[in-house]
């Protein structure tokens, strides 16, 4: 078993709401990863700061945690299990899935036999086949 985080999990830690080192202590669920989608998160984020102090910092952090933690590319095998994901919540609603980016993280875990570490649990509970662990709050 491993894990992938969540985008949000370290967005909170770029503001100072989770330490980072909570990963040390989740070592009872495997390596942790994170998923190619969520590199791309993080990037935009770095693009869209508001001043170039900001852009400095935030660029550091990412690159920070694209260097320290494995990659899960978007493998064909992902690409399937987003595939019927997306359309598992598209055909009730006959719309847009809620959030494509987290399906995609979650069809990352769930093709891996991975869970996902996330602080929006909301966002990944209604997930057939994917397990969901949330970051200890004492650790905030």
């Amino acid at each position: 078993m491993g894990l992938i985080i969540d985008t949000n999990v370290f967005i909170d830690a770029e503001n100072g709401r989770l330490d980072l080192s909570i990963l040390s202590g989740l070592s009872a669920h495997g390596d942790a990863f994170i998923a190619a989608v969520t590199v791309s998160e993080l990037l935009v984020g770095v693009h869209m700061a508001k001043t170039a102090d900001i852009r400095i910092r935030r660029s550091a952090f990412v690159e920070g945690i694209i260097k320290h933690i494995p990659i899960m590319e978007f493998s064909m095998s992902v690409a399937r299990t987003y595939g019927e994901l997306y359309s598992h919540f598209l055909k009730p609603r006959n719309k847009s899935a809620k959030n494509v980016h987290d399906l995609q993280i979650a069809a990352t875990a769930i093709s891996h036999g991975f869970a996902v570490l996330t602080s929006n649990v909301e966002d990944f509970e209604k997930v057939p086949g994917l397990k969901v662990v949330k970051p200890n709050s004492k650790n905030k």
